[in-house]
């Protein structure tokens, strides 16, 4: 049997090749070696898009010998996953790209030097990461730790509790990922004020500007509170020490598939058990992914970087990052993910390629990437739009050998609201050649969500919400509606819809909260409604 762990692969390299798998091309202890003693990069959030893609950018570059360093990955808030599936498999995983042709491309991910559980309460790791933060080699903390990871607030504008406690009790005692940044980077500006660059790969708009303003905003209130020195809100909010550059990344990374580890195990690899986690992460030794990726990144660094562009990354300025994340998470792919995750859930499909053989649901994401999200869309030149949005249409989301699934694209939608719909309801508002009246795809999916917080499908048989930080707090305005009693609404809807923090705007306010009440009657009016009403405006 083959077990993924260093020994076994340096031993038993030609089984390993022969069951197709592309091994690393560079000298792993060497590499390990000199990232413990000249550490280079920090990534928070260790879980599968990191493995699966970014650290596979840097193996290029091993690979290529234009780098000597590996990446050190640290986890803010799901520790099992070191202790499970990084330190069992000697920091290795397996990467199973899955094409739409059915053919698995497997190699091993292997550029990562070590792995660490970043809690303060750990004292060996959290000293680990103080040593690593106070070195002038390092240059990039970077972070997959989703939207949520850079949020400080609640419903109604107030710290959480769990920011509270790290603004009341300062650098010394932090449970939150931002928090822990904060108080890391405190010790590297003791150790000299060394320059180091943040930077955010996740799906969200401006992640620069949204980790910069997590960060400084904790920083600023240990000032305030005398727990640091004004000197380092300085130094954090100077570009030339500390840069946040903003990204834009796109991969479709799910959930690990048992019909991918069946065929793991069918090469004769042992150990290959998917793990939930008690915080509901799910993970295993090996990652399934597409093919397709794209990384465009800012190239404003305060200390340099590795040549990444060599692994296929675009290098370039704000302005084009920010078109480029705008026609992605705006209008190309990310209101087409989360579409298809609420109406997925609402009419039962367990899988994102199985909806897009449903004529409604394609016809809803047609309607909103090419037609209404493409009219606010701002062409980056450097990635086509059109043909963007069609590769994501025609072939990404139908790819029957990607196992994503509705239920983990809904995580979170309370965060991915304002960005993936509601900057594009702000351009309809601002820009004079349209017409806010004219969305109707937009607001069919704000109101599919709400009839989604019901917890109800289409049969009004119950199913699990998927997680999301603002689900209690939504759920006691939904809760007082009624399925099936269009007069239980009432004003229940308005705390949500006038909400600008969901939608960046008043939807009221701008014409268009009374169009999603309008849906959402429809679609809690009788068993079935969803469907008649996706059908009928979508002309099916």
């Amino acid at each position: 049997m083959l077990i993924l762990n260093r020994e076994n692969i340096e031993k038993n390299k030609a089984k390993w090749q022969e069951k197709g798998f592309k091994l690393p091309e560079f000298d792993y202890k060497a590499m390990q070696e000199y990232s413990i003693k000249n550490p280079e990069w920090v990534h928070f959030g260790a879980g599968n898009i990191f493995r699966g893609f970014v650290a596979m950018l840097q193996q290029s570059l091993l690979e290529q010998g234009k780098s000597n360093s590996g990446i050190i990955a640290a986890e803010s808030f799901d520790y099992e996953i070191i202790e499970k599936i990084y330190k069992p498999y000697d920091n290795l995983s397996i990467l199973v790209i899955a094409n739409s042709d059915g053919k698995l491309e497997k190699s091993i991910v292997s550029s990562i030097s070590e792995s660490l559980v970043a809690d303060i309460e750990n004292s060996s790791y959290w000293n680990r990461l103080i040593e690593i933060f106070k070195k002038p080699s390092l240059k990039i903390v970077s972070f997959t730790i989703t939207e949520k990871g850079y949020n400080l607030y609640n419903i109604d504008g107030e710290f959480l509790p769990i920011v509270s406690w790290d603004i009341t009790n300062g650098p010394s005692s932090v449970k939150t990922a931002m928090g822990k940044v904060a108080a890391l980077l405190y010790e590297r500006y003791k150790s000299g004020e060394f320059p180091i660059s943040l930077l955010s790969l996740d799906n969200c708009s401006h992640n620069g500007q949204k980790l910069y303003t997590a960060v400084s905003t904790i920083v600023k209130e240990w000032v305030d509170k005398g727990f640091v020195e004004s000197g380092f809100y300085d130094y954090i909010s100077n570009p030339q020490k500390v840069s946040f550059p903003w990204s834009m990344i796109d991969k479709i990374v799910p959930r690990p598939s048992e019909q991918v580890k069946q065929n793991l195990i069918n090469d004769g690899i042992g150990n290959m058990d998917i793990i939930c986690t008690n915080k509901n992460t799910y993970i295993a030794p090996f990652i399934n992914a597409e093919k397709a990726q794209y990384l465009v990144i800012e190239d404003t660094f305060a200390n340099g970087r590795p040549p990444l562009e060599l692994a296929g990354v675009y290098f370039t300025d704000r302005e084009t990052v920010e078109n480029v994340e705008r026609m992605k998470v705006q209008t190309c792919l990310n209101p087409l993910h989360t579409a298809l995750a609420i109406f997925g859930c609402l009419l039962g499909y367990k899988l994102i390629a199985d909806e897009m053989k449903d004529k409604s649901l394609k016809g809803l994401i047609e309607k909103i990437g090419y037609e209404e999200g493409m009219r606010t869309c701002v062409d980056p030149k450097i990635i086509s739009p059109l043909a963007f949005v069609k590769e994501v249409i025609e072939e990404r989301l139908p790819n029957p050998f990607i196992p994503d699934t509705p239920q983990r694209i809904a995580t979170d939608t309370s965060q991915k609201m304002p960005i993936r719909f509601g900057e594009t309801i702000k351009a309809y508002c601002i820009r004079e050649d349209l017409n806010v009246a004219d969305l109707e795809y937009i607001p069919l999916v704000i109101a599919g969500w709400c009839r989604y917080l019901m917890g109800l499908d289409d049969n009004w048989n119950e199913f699990q919400l998927s997680s999301d930080p603002l689900l209690d707090e939504l759920k006691k305005y939904i809760s007082k509606i009624e399925i099936g009693n269009i007069k239980s609404i009432k004003d229940n809807l308005k705390p949500i819809l006038s909400n600008p923090q969901l939608f960046g705007v008043n939807l009221y306010e701008v014409g268009l909260g009374s169009k999603v009440e309008k849906y959402f009657k429809e679609m809690i009016s009788e068993i079935g409604s969803v469907r008649k009403t996706l059908d009928k405006y979508i002309n099916i």
